[in-house]
């Protein structure tokens, strides 16, 4: 029997033991790259610094961000979503879903839920439920009892107290509550509306919101007739008790705290105080108690803060924080209502000498740099539902 030379025992030994190092060091890079682990650098990589810059050169040239997903081995990419939490990517089609679930309703039919799937497929942070209106339950709102007008009603829980036990009603009425499908149209105060002729498709809706003093009478070929709620504040309630309509609802949107005193003068028939407000305000609102309701202020909230993306500024009404009364109202609209429409919005800049309002002479070029609004960042929230069908634009304006 030879002995073996030491070098060839030497290699003989080596040789398993570089084998079994090979597949170790292989089987653990393929394993830190499957489980999501700091992968190989040389591996093409989606970040939240690329997807942004992506986001901001397409803005930069006018165009809709879109981030292209990388097919790499074991990497998997999710849909792309802006600050917002909103899809990057809207084209408006329906999913298979939800082809399925209305494709068999006839045309014109109201699509039961169509809102809220909608939203919710471009905005996963959507969550149906928020009241229209304060009831007696207020104070368990989570979400609006910890700020102060206009985002919640922090210090104003005594009055508010007060003003629902005259109110006492807390929806739409009987019959509009009863409806299994509501179809709602919110109308701008827009110039846009003008010559139109939108008055009988606007009266075909279920729910129709106007916005502070608009007028109907003498615009009803335009704006139509029927009105359902009327949402205000203060500084912009109607003041000529006759131009007030019959069947109405009176809905009080609060921006400061001073505005629910206003309000409970105006349910209790006090002497009004008129200090603290920006320009004149309403002496008197010729409805009764049970016409009146408070608009929940979680909409002013997620309005701001979630879907357009203004500065919290600590909770504290500032510069550039504030949403529109009709953006406000559009966010409530798409919790409580199945379908949305809206007409009269939009500001087109490039036409000064259009009319601002449809009912009245004021030009477009009246308008001035707002304080308290920030008007293209909302309309390119609002563009955002265009697109993605949530809402329908009936005059074209966002």
């Amino acid at each position: 029997m030879s002995i073996m030379k030491p070098t060839r025992k030497l290699l003989f030994l080596l040789c398993p033991m570089l084998v079994l190092g090979f597949i170790y060091y292989s089987s653990g890079k393929l394993h830190l790259h499957v489980w999501g682990q700091k992968p190989d650098k040389s591996s093409p990589q989606i970040n939240d610094s690329a997807v942004a810059m992506t986001v901001r050169t397409a803005q930069a040239r006018g165009r809709e961000p879109v981030v292209e997903t990388l097919n790499t081995v074991g990497q998997v990419v999710g849909p792309a979503y802006d600050k917002q939490g909103f899809l990057l990517t809207l084209d408006g089609k329906l999913s298979q879903e939800l082809i399925y679930k209305y494709g068999n309703l006839s045309e014109g039919a109201c699509k039961p839920g169509y809102v809220a799937a909608k939203m919710t497929a471009i905005y996963p942070k959507f969550t149906k439920p928020a009241p229209m209106f304060l009831d007696k339950n207020f104070k368990r709102l989570g979400k609006v009892s910890v700020y102060s007008p206009p985002f919640g009603f922090k210090t104003q829980e005594r009055v508010i107290d007060i003003i629902l036990t005259a109110t006492k009603n807390y929806g739409l009425g009987t019959e509009l509550d009863s409806l299994s499908c509501k179809r709602c149209i919110i109308v701008g105060n827009g110039g846009i509306l003008a010559n139109k002729s939108l008055g009988s498709q606007i009266d075909e809706y279920d729910v129709v919101v106007r916005l502070n003093e608009a007028p109907v009478n003498g615009f009803q070929k335009d704006v139509g007739s029927k009105t359902t709620i009327r949402i205000t504040y203060p500084e912009g309630a109607i003041q000529k008790p006759e131009r007030y309509e019959k069947d109405s609802l009176f809905v009080f949107s609060a921006f400061k705290p001073q505005d629910f005193r206003w309000l409970r003068q105006m349910v209790f028939k006090e002497k009004l105080r008129t200090e603290g407000f920006w320009k004149s305000v309403a002496h008197h609102v010729p409805k009764d108690p049970s016409d009146m309701r408070i608009l929940n202020p979680y909409f002013i909230q997620e309005a701001a803060f979630q879907f357009i993306g203004l500065p919290l500024n600590n909770g504290i009404m500032g510069r550039g924080n504030i949403p529109t009364l009709g953006t406000v109202a559009i966010t409530m609209a798409l919790h409580n209502c199945d379908e949305v429409a809206v007409a009269g919005f939009g500001y087109d800049m490039n036409t000064p000498h259009a009319p601002l309002h449809y009912y009245e002479t004021v030009k477009m070029s009246a308008i001035k740099e707002s304080w308290t609004h920030n008007i293209s960042k909302e309309k390119e929230f609002l563009r955002k539902l265009v697109k993605a069908k949530v809402i329908t634009d009936m005059t074209n304006g966002i």
